[in-house]
């Protein structure tokens, strides 16, 4: 039995992470490659119902501050990583994921100020310290994924897509800096163009990379 890859993508808000990934999987599953296509938070039963709580939060309060939101997401990647992202490589299935534990360390630990150890500590815990053979990290102009998150959501976002640009700016440079920290395990793809444009820069990457 082949072995399973684990790809992740990351990035901020409208970078074209969800669409990279999809079109990823069709691009393998076109060269025979069964490959499995999930999201975080999410990807189990357990982890999407937690997505609604963390993206829709009850109540009327100001939703989730940092310490819950970050324990929120550990729990939820805990379940998907022991429900559907294991078994899925230990069948010798690719498993492509539109976000995982960076996302954590860049949104709750930087952006939010917990710090990066807090957010490897927690994942240690909940998911083993689990790390995809490659992150993918799709960066595109601000004014571009805001013409993309316009199209997409109009006027109405989630609770964390809604937040100041000061926060996603400080998302951006804390994606920039674990990519850069780890060049063996990430790749900084450009995300600018078309879906097509930024298709073929990945399938570049993963060549480059990872043979495929």
């Amino acid at each position: 039995m082949s072995k399973g890859l684990f790809i992740a993508f990351e990035g901020g808000e409208g970078a074209g992470k969800s669409t990279q990934a999809r079109m990823l999987v069709e691009a393998l599953d076109a060269r025979g490659i069964a490959a499995d296509l999930t999201r975080e938070p999410g990807g189990t039963t357990g982890a999407e119902a937690i997505r609604t709580l963390l993206l829709d939060p009850p109540g009327e309060d100001e939703g989730w501050g940092p310490r819950a939101e970050a324990l929120l997401f550990a729990a939820a990647r805990a379940d998907h990583v022991a429900k559907r992202i294991r078994p899925t490589l230990a069948r010798g299935e690719w498993i492509i994921c539109d976000r995982f534990v960076d996302s954590s360390r860049a949104y709750q630990g930087g952006a939010g100020e917990l710090g990066d150890a807090l957010i490897v500590a927690l994942h240690e815990i909940g998911s083993e310290g689990l790390r995809p053979d490659l992150t993918i990290l799709i960066e595109a102009d601000p004014t571009e994924t805001a013409r993309r998150l316009a199209q997409r959501d109009g006027d109405t976002s989630d609770a964390i897509g809604g937040r100041s640009a000061a926060y996603h700016q400080a998302v951006a440079a804390a994606f920039r800096a674990q990519a850069e920290a780890d060049p063996d395990g990430s790749v900084i793809v450009d995300g600018s163009g078309s879906a097509e444009d930024v298709h073929a820069r990945v399938m570049q990457a993963l060549t480059q990379r990872l043979g495929v």
